[in-house]
C-alpha cells in the first residue's frame, strides 16, 4: 500500500512569526490567505491537519467553519502564538483553555488530538508543556524540529521518524509514552540533514531539488510538510526587518503557493492524524 505522507497546515497570522519582532497589526489577512489552499485541498481531494491560533479562530469563525466542514483536523497552534519557553505550565494552561473554548463556540465540542508549538518551541527546556497536553487529552504533538540550525529552535539527535515521546527527554523514545511525536522530516545525505519540508526551506530550495529530496525520504517514510498561508499570499505585508531576517521571512512568498500545488499533485497526502493511524 502506497505510503501517505501527513500536510499540515500553521494557521496564524503574517505578524505571528517570531522574526518580525512582535509588530502586531489591525490588519488581518489569514481568511484570504487560507481560502486559496481550502480550494485547492478541494480540487486534489486532499484532507490536512491544521494548527489554528485560537485568537485567529476567534476573529475568522467562518473560516474554522469551513475547514471542519470540508473534513480537516482541527489541532492547536496555541492562543496567542507566544513560544513554550515564554510561558509556564499555569500560563500554558490557560492557553489550552482559550483555544478549547474559541473552538467549542465555533464548531461545538470536539476532540483536538494535535498540538504544534509556536516556532517548534518545545524542547528539553519546554518539556513540562508534554504533561499539560496529556492533562487536555492530545494524543500526539508536532513542534520537534530534528535540525539545529536556527537560533530559535531546532533538538540536535531527536529522532527523524514519528515515535512515542519521552516526557523527560524529547530526544528519546518511550515506548509507554501516550503521546506520539510526529517530528519534522529533513533531508538525510550522509551526516547532514537539511529541513526541507515546509516554511522557509520550501520557500528556498528550487522545486527539482525540493522534490527529489522529498522523494528521497518518502522511499523510507512518511514525510510531513508544513506550510503558512501568509507565506503563499502575495498581500503578506513586507516589513522593515533586519536583512537576514526580511530574507528568511519574505523570499519565494511569490512562487509559494505554485510550489504547494505541485506537491499535492506529486505526492498522496492526508491528515496527521490518519498517518499516525489516530482517526
Amino acid at each position: 500500500m502506497e505510503k501517505i505522507n501527513a500536510l499540515s497546515i500553521d494557521l496564524e497570522e503574517w505578524y505571528h512569526s517570531e522574526l518580525v519582532e512582535g509588530r502586531r497589526s489591525s490588519f488581518s489577512q489569514a481568511e484570504e490567505a487560507t481560502r486559496p489552499i481550502l480550494e485547492m485541498l478541494d480540487r486534489y481531494q486532499t484532507k490536512a491537519s491544521f494548527f489554528v491560533v485560537g485568537e485567529v479562530a476567534a476573529q475568522n469563525p467562518d473560516l474554522i467553519q469551513a475547514i471542519f466542514e470540508r473534513g480537516h483536523e482541527i489541532g492547536c497552534h496555541g492562543y496567542s502564538h507566544k513560544l513554550l519557553w515564554r510561558l509556564d505550565e499555569g500560563l500554558f494552561r490557560q492557553e489550552l483553555n482559550q483555544f478549547h473554548s474559541a473552538i467549542e463556540r465555533i464548531v461545538g465540542k470536539i476532540k483536538v488530538k494535535g498540538f504544534r508549538a509556536p516556532c517548534f518551541s518545545l524542547d528539553n527546556r519546554s518539556k513540562w508543556a508534554l504533561r499539560v497536553l496529556l492533562e487536555h487529552g492530545y494524543q500526539y504533538d508536532a513542534s520537534i524540529f530534528p535540525v539545529k540550525i536556527n537560533p530559535l529552535y531546532g533538538v540536535s539527535g531527536a529522532p527523524t521518524q514519528p515515535y512515542r515521546i519521552s516526557l523527560e527527554d524529547v530526544r528519546e523514545e518511550d515506548s509507554k509514552s501516550p503521546l506520539m511525536e510526529f517530528p519534522m522530516s529533513p533531508l538525510k545525505i550522509g551526516k547532514l540533514k537539511i529541513p526541507i519540508a515546509g516554511g522557509f526551506y520550501l520557500r528556498m530550495c528550487p522545486l527539482p531539488f525540493l522534490t527529489w529530496g522529498l522523494e528521497r525520504i518518502h522511499r523510507s517514510q512518511s514525510f510531513l510538510l508544513y506550510f503558512h498561508p501568509w507565506e503563499g499570499c502575495e498581500k503578506t505585508p513586507r516589513m522593515k526587518l533586519p536583512l537576514l531576517n526580511r530574507f528568511i521571512s519574505y523570499y519565494g512568498i511569490s512562487s509559494a503557493l505554485k510550489k504547494f500545488e505541485f506537491l499535492l499533485r506529486h505526492f498522496r497526502f492526508g491528515r496527521v492524524d490518519q498517518v499516525l493511524g489516530l482517526e
